[in-house]
């Protein structure tokens, strides 16, 4: 099992935000969460993301609690992407370049133009200014410096949410992508379309698990 949660719980001062959240993700799978806004799915997110921790319970990532994972090196394989993608620096290159220098190794020209490929992005969006960026290609942008090098989790915030057809579109493809590469997804969206193809969901509402 990749990620077990038993009976998680949390809270900011006196408001409950989760309570007594238990469940399994298998490696490999997508998992979809739903429910109302408000309702603790971001929350949630955080938590396996090892953003935040829980007040109660314990989040466990292959057999480990997260909370013993070096940061660094838990992030390199557990992956959070934004609803608001946040980039940095002055460039594209500067941010795809980013995921090369953690890890100590050169940048890798040819991989990244394969990658902005992937999602419609031409080769001189290396050299194009951050501040020049649509929407959708900023959202593009931020996914595939998530994706560089494989995390074997990959933490979805709304990533299409706010995005024009042709954007999400190259998202939704992005996505297929990496379920077929073998990454477990772990998804948030109220996108009716992306519902419809969920097939594996849990739906929180008031902090717990309903259904």
């Amino acid at each position: 099992m990749l990620f077990e949660l038993h009976h998680v719980a949390y809270r900011t001062h006196d408001t409950k935000v989760l309570q007594d959240i238990s469940f399994n993700i298998e490696a490999g799978s997508t998992l979809t969460l739903t429910g109302p806004s408000g309702s603790g799915k971001s929350t949630i997110l955080r938590l396996l993301a090892n953003l935040i921790s829980p007040s109660e319970g314990e989040i466990l990532y292959q057999g480990q609690k997260t909370t013993s994972y070096q940061p660094d090196q838990y992030r390199q394989r557990v992956s959070y992407c934004f609803q608001q993608p946040t980039l940095f620096g002055e460039t594209v290159k500067d941010n795809l370049a980013f995921p090369f220098a953690i890890r100590k190794q050169a940048f890798d020209e040819a991989k990244c133009l394969a990658r902005l490929k992937e999602v419609d992005l031409s080769s001189n969006f290396l050299g194009k200014k951050i501040t020049q960026l649509s929407g959708g290609e900023k959202q593009r942008v931020a996914l595939i410096r998530n994706v560089l090098f494989e995390p074997e989790v990959l933490l979805l915030d709304e990533v299409t949410t706010g995005l024009d057809d042709f954007s999400k579109q190259q998202v939704h493809q992005l996505i297929k992508n990496e379920q077929e590469r073998g990454v477990t997804i772990v998804q948030i969206t109220h996108d009716q379309s992306e519902l419809a193809e969920a097939k594996l969901q849990l739906h929180v509402e008031n902090g717990r698990i309903s259904q």
